[in-house]
């Protein structure tokens, strides 16, 4: 699963399909099910699923609402097959862990070739809100993801390598430096958004559980020197930062204009919020988001041109467009049952893990897209699973 995603969804989904299949050969399947329904973190995901699989009750769009179900069936399928009693040995968990990381520093490399065999072409393109080209098939959104789960890995096996051995592990140390500065290199926000997120949670955990205020500090430095450093040396974060300025007064006043992303996705905000307060008791169906709001945006953006109408850049309005405001307030739950895990209460990473996909759901639609269904429940299942044994 962890390669087929950086090379063909064909492959991803025939992997997971196997890994599923595979959970069930054992001879306790009672046990499995029993699992998954007294652990609320794996109803919750699952929920993910049941909430828009009902709303086909009421949804008109019945093919947008199979595409939907069909994008989703993994948020299921997969805390079901978690919920299996399978346990892998430390070493083999570290090693996934290393086989992770490895995948993604062959990404960021085969990106960065890209990016010198294209130097100018690339670095105007992004004074036009264009990304250098990425694995995922281009899927900026969910490679930057993965940078940043490759960069918080890599963190924690590296410390506890560390605190086993005595030892640095410079080759683990490097690639960790690497995927640092090639993230600002490729100036995806939610990348970089989710990378300082994670900083900052950690140096609030550093100094308030753990009353390390060096390390805070020092984090606390990072925090604010590395965008500045990057805005001086790295002309595609420079470039990015000229356009988001740029594009700042069209979407700071949700102003219409062709061409302007952010401000697109400021509007379809206001259209998502619109639409869930119009039908606040179940909502319009996950297969009749895009319609519903396309209508919003034909009465209040007449001149907007088809190709801008998008779904609400939001999955919490996503669940309560489709699911009205009580799709709304299960999906908060859902984003705050990780936080309430046991035996996690050392374990940061798991915490900072979760808190990134609640604060990229904000403002991203992940789960309506192959990639980020799997990237979201592959590494909190994988998490779960991993950090408690």
């Amino acid at each position: 699963m962890i390669a087929s995603v950086f090379f063909s969804r064909v492959l991803l989904s025939i992997s997971m399909m196997i890994f599923i299949l595979v959970s069930f050969l054992h001879n306790d399947f009672r046990k499995q099910v029993k699992i998954f329904l007294s652990t609320p973190l794996l109803l919750g995901i699952s929920l993910l699923f049941i909430l828009p699989a009902i709303s086909g009750f009421w949804s008109q769009q019945e093919q947008a609402w199979i595409d939907t179900i069909r994008i989703k069936l993994p948020m299921f399928f997969l805390p079901v097959a978690f919920a299996s009693n399978f346990r892998f040995s430390k070493r083999d968990w570290d090693r996934l862990v290393g086989l992770f990381i490895v995948f993604v520093t062959v990404g960021t490399i085969w990106s960065a070739a890209f990016y010198i065999s294209n130097l100018h072409a690339v670095q105007e393109s992004y004074l036009r809100s264009q990304i250098m080209d990425t694995p995922m098939e281009n899927y900026h959104v969910g490679f930057s993801w993965m940078i940043c789960m490759a960069i918080l890995l890599g963190g924690w096996l590296w410390l506890e390598k560390r605190e086993q051995t005595k030892k640095n592990s410079w080759g683990l140390l490097i690639t960790i430096v690497w995927q640092i500065i090639f993230l600002h290199i490729l100036a995806a926000r939610t990348g970089l958004f989710s990378f300082y997120f994670a900083i900052f949670f950690i140096c609030v955990w550093l100094v308030f559980k753990k009353l390390k205020l060096l390390y805070g500090g020092i984090l606390f430095l990072v925090l604010i020197s590395l965008p500045l450093i990057s805005y001086l040396v790295l002309p595609t974060f420079h470039n990015r930062v000229k356009y988001f300025l740029y594009d700042l007064p069209y979407f700071s006043k949700a102003h219409y204009k062709s061409g302007m992303n952010d401000a697109v996705r400021i509007i379809s905000l206001k259209a998502g919020w619109n639409v869930m307060n119009e039908h606040p008791v179940k909502g319009v169906g996950f297969g009749d988001v895009l319609a519903e709001t396309k209508k919003w945006y034909g009465k209040n953006y007449p001149e907007m041109i088809e190709t801008d109408k998008i779904y609400p850049s939001s999955e919490w309005l996503m669940y309560g467009t489709g699911c009205g405001w009580s799709g709304f307030f299960i999906f908060s739950l859902i984003m705050l049952i990780p936080f309430t895990v046991k035996r996690m209460q050392e374990k940061w990473l798991w915490y900072v893990v979760n808190a990134i996909a609640a604060f990229i759901f904000l403002f991203d639609i992940g789960l309506e897209v192959q990639f980020g269904v799997f990237i979201y429940c592959f590494f909190v299942l994988w998490m779960w699973k991993w950090l408690q044994q």
